[in-house]
């Protein structure tokens, strides 16, 4: 039964684009190598996919890219250099919980109407479980659609590629780039494929770094002092630290970083992330700055200044590694051979919590959406210890940083 269910919606996408291939495809007659890149998702998954973009255009000549992005995360690309134009659009995801099942076949058919008119050579759907983004590409009758062979897109792609479940998210998109370019008779792309070779790109404006010199000595902080960010926060509730941990570490760096000058510590967050950075900042006698209402771009510009950011696995971490600033991060249901770091490792050392919840079969469990009441039952991040997270800091900042010893009370013999 749920076979034949899951085979009505493909047949209907197959019938719709059976029909309009035939009335459109006379559209396909520019010269111009044309891309069409759709990628899903949020802060990180934007920003690990900008090493395709300069890939592609330095792979093939005079290329035309366009990236189907979500409004809710296209700040990152909007900037990028080589990206010359971007489409917006609202995927269905948890963000649209509201979302019917007719209503993202209407958006699916709308949009592919819309991206007929593109002329597009080639289609590259970036997420591997999206058969929303494969079928999209199929509609929009694009010549050559690349893909990951997961979840019955295979009728919808013209190369469905193998998809290596452990293989980095960055690096699994310049698989599908690097298919998509030997498809148009160019030559593959360099391999392997590593950070130093495909870096991130984001880069902070001029007015965002301004903004940022501003704001931190509106704050109070000397520009020539030492700067730490913590960002406590993610989007999945999951993967959230304690406090009390992130209280722990920063009372530790403000004693052992007091010469010649104290380090600053600066926490940061999103407006509804602002009650957790005030929690954090309670439980340490140290001093900290609570900045919560930056842009993406001033945010980047604060981490382009740090000396060291701390956080959870989350996008403004990957955004960090992009301003060639070091990190530390925290991971636990998510898998770091997917999502880690993509930068040298001296540089980026993660904790991964060993612990498995009891109705999880294995750790890390891959699972991130929770209903508030399961979160008790699901502490693997909450498990990581702070010698742990500050033993990895320590590696990075070249220095032990340990917690304070408790006072032993002495008693008259």
């Amino acid at each position: 039964m749920k076979k034949l269910l899951r085979a009505i919606p493909t047949s209907l996408v197959r019938l719709v684009g059976a029909v309009t291939a035939g009335r459109s495809a006379y559209k396909h007659k520019s010269q111009e190598t044309r891309f069409l890149l759709v990628r899903p998702g949020n802060l990180g998954d934007m920003v690990l996919a900008t090493p395709i973009v300069r890939a592609i255009k330095a792979s093939v000549p005079g290329a035309h890219i366009t990236m189907l992005v979500p409004p809710w995360a296209s700040e990152v690309v909007k900037r990028h250099p080589d990206v010359d134009e971007i489409l917006e659009c609202p995927f269905p995801s948890s963000r649209v919980a509201s979302q019917t099942w007719l209503e993202s076949f209407k958006l699916l058919f709308h949009t592919a109407r819309r991206l007929r008119d593109g002329q597009y050579s080639m289609g590259i759907n970036l997420r591997p479980r999206f058969w929303w983004g494969a079928a999209l590409l199929y509609l929009a009758n694009i010549p050559y659609r690349i893909g990951f062979n997961v979840g019955s897109v295979e009728h919808f792609l013209t190369t469905a590629l193998p998809y290596e479940r452990l293989t980095h998210a960055t690096a699994s998109c310049l698989t599908l780039a690097g298919a998509g370019i030997q498809k148009l008779g160019y030559p593959a792309l360099e391999q392997p494929y590593t950070p130093e070779r495909y870096p991130f790109y984001f880069v902070p404006t001029a007015e965002e770094q301004q903004w940022a010199a501003e704001r931190l000595e509106a704050e109070g902080i000397d520009l020539s002092v030492p700067l730490i960010i913590v960002h406590p926060g993610t989007g999945a509730l999951i993967k959230l630290w304690r406090a009390s941990g992130w209280s722990s570490c920063i009372t530790a760096l403000s004693r052992a970083l007091r010469e010649p000058r104290p380090v600053q510590i600066v926490l940061t967050g999103s407006p509804g992330e602002r009650a957790l950075l005030k929690e954090v900042a309670r439980g340490t006698p140290a001093r900290t700055t609570i900045i919560s209402d930056t842009t993406v771009g001033q945010l980047a510009a604060l981490q382009q200044r740090a000396q060291l950011v701390l956080g959870v696995d989350s996008g403004p971490l990957h955004l960090a590694i992009a301003q060639g600033t070091p990190t530390v991060q925290i991971f636990g249901p998510t898998d770091v051979r997917n999502y880690g770091p993509w930068g040298p490792k001296e540089r980026h050392v993660v904790v991964t919590s060993t612990y498995r919840c009891a109705s999880c079969t294995s750790i890390p469990c891959g699972r991130l959406h929770f209903a508030n009441h399961e979160l008790v039952d699901h502490p693997c991040v909450r498990k990581v210890s702070d010698e742990d997270v500050l033993a990895a800091i320590s590696q990075v900042l070249g220095r032990p940083i340990t917690l304070p010893q408790p006072l032993v009370k002495l008693t008259e013999s």
